[in-house]
């Protein structure tokens, strides 16, 4: 059925019919579409623009529309022109003529723009969630291993031995920026733009505020022109939805790295890896090859919702129907990704002996050897220097760093005494930075305290 036909003599031509139709796209706003419905249909009987009973009526007919379909009495016709269509149709064969008084003070402009929040305020709520479990996953597993050693690294080079908890808890605050973007967008998202109309407002008495607090919108737009044409809360999610897709490709990269035989530092199980058709021994980290290469949808469905709206006139143009790919696309791809990742992680052994061995000899405890002649007065320029000298040494004469004897490092400075053998251990390294946001374990448990309390 269409809604707008009573203008035109000629039919729609079949091909302009299935190029402009939205309903594959949004069949899956069914739901927030009837609910949307439910209480503009109510507000339309409190305020007198209907009669109560049909209001009634109309209201008992949407929840019958929504039972059918919930319950698959009634499948969607996909060959529909849009969702809001289908509904008013499904709505006509159950309550007769009185369904096209539900229309009445809106349009689809300012209905499809409260239907695309009203979904996107929960997609966001359960993404919050998604995002909670993966940043408990680092929590736990960083509490395990406070004293867990392995290099961190510097242009992919050994610099200096981090924990494993320090570096777990690095994750667990860019999913928190993740999380707290998505918490400050959701004011944004959650206003309300139906009462809009087309473009201009209404000349009915409608009461905005009472459809607001029905569907547990904050509050409503202040500009009807701006309200049906903006969608900088789509590019918005779009955004973070991106930035949680690239932290999510830095994790799987170094699963990826960390997982070969020349690292070895991880083991992921057979739930979350696949095979070769052609070598047995094979293991693969596919999820997180897919994760690292799905960031490409969000970045290219941000940069085709931004090319959307660019110079885009006032107010609603049949541009914006495409914002729903855009946003669907994204929304999938980071929602599926994220829970992938902890499935992944949950499936991951961490192999501590491996990260430990691999600081043998790697020379990333130099900087606290020259760090020990500038605590017993030496500047560093000089101590690092002397320290660079060592480390030539060890690398011409396949020296162990942290095995050399005290008369060994006396041969470049008489500083070197007892006290500089104890800080040559990669452990003693890690314990030796304890400042605030360090590795040392005393200041990894701040970190993590910090982030069980919320106190940051």
């Amino acid at each position: 059925m269409k809604l707008w036909g009573g203008a035109f003599e000629e039919d729609t031509n079949k091909e302009v019919e299935k190029f402009s139709a939205s309903m594959k796209s949004d069949i899956r706003l069914w739901d927030v579409d009837i609910k949307g419905s439910i209480a503009h249909a109510r507000m339309l009987g409190e305020v007198g623009v209907i009669t109560k009973d049909e209001a009634v009526i109309i209201v008992t007919g949407l929840n019958a529309v929504y039972e059918d379909i919930k319950t698959g009495r009634t499948l969607l016709n996909l060959e529909a022109e849009d969702i809001h269509s289908e509904i008013e149709t499904n709505l006509t064969q159950k309550i007769g003529d009185v369904a096209g008084k539900l229309h009445t003070a809106r349009s689809r402009n300012d209905q499809v723009a409260t239907d695309t929040r009203l979904y996107l305020r929960d997609q966001v709520t359960q993404l919050s969630e998604e995002l909670k479990a993966l940043q408990k996953y680092f929590l736990t597993t960083a509490e395990k291993n406070l004293e867990t050693i392995l290099p961190g690294f510097t242009h992919m080079q050994h610099a200096q031995p981090v924990s494993l908890a320090h570096h777990l808890m690095a994750y667990y605050w860019m999913f928190q920026r993740d999380h707290e973007r998505l918490t400050q967008s959701y004011q944004r998202i959650n206003t309300l733009p139906l009462g809009s109309a087309a473009l201009a407002g209404t000349g009915f008495p409608i009461d905005r505020q009472m459809v607001a607090k029905a569907l547990n919108f904050e509050k409503v737009t202040e500009n009807s022109l701006d309200a049906v044409s903006d969608r900088d809360f789509v590019i918005e999610f779009l955004t973070n939805g991106s930035l949680i897709m690239m932290h999510l490709s830095r994790l799987c990269e170094e699963l990826i790295i960390w997982s070969t035989p020349e690292f070895g530092f991880v083991q992921m199980g057979d739930s979350v890896t696949t095979g070769s058709s052609i070598m047995p021994q094979k293991k693969n980290p596919d999820v997180a090859e897919l994760i690292r290469a799905k960031v490409g949808r969000l970045y290219g469905s941000l940069m085709g919702a931004l090319t959307l709206l660019k110079a885009l006139p006032l107010s609603y143009n049949r541009d914006l129907q495409e914002d729903k790919h855009y946003l669907f696309e994204g929304l999938d791809t980071v929602r599926a990704s994220t829970r992938l990742a902890l499935i992944m992680l949950e499936n991951t052994h961490w192999k501590i002996e491996n990260m430990k061995k691999s600081l043998r000899g790697d020379l990333s405890n130099a900087t606290d050897l020259a760090d020990d002649l500038v605590k017993k007065g030496l500047p560093f320029r000089q101590a690092h220097e002397i320290t660079g000298k060592i480390v030539n040494h060890c690398l011409k004469n396949k020296v162990i760093l942290e095995e050399m004897t005290l008369n060994d490092l006396k041969v470049f400075s008489p500083l070197f005494d007892e006290q500089s053998l104890k800080v040559l251990p990669h452990l003693s390294v890690m314990k030796a930075r304890a400042c605030e946001g360090g590795t040392a374990p005393d200041a990894v448990k701040v970190q993590i305290k910090k982030a069980i309390d919320g106190s940051f």
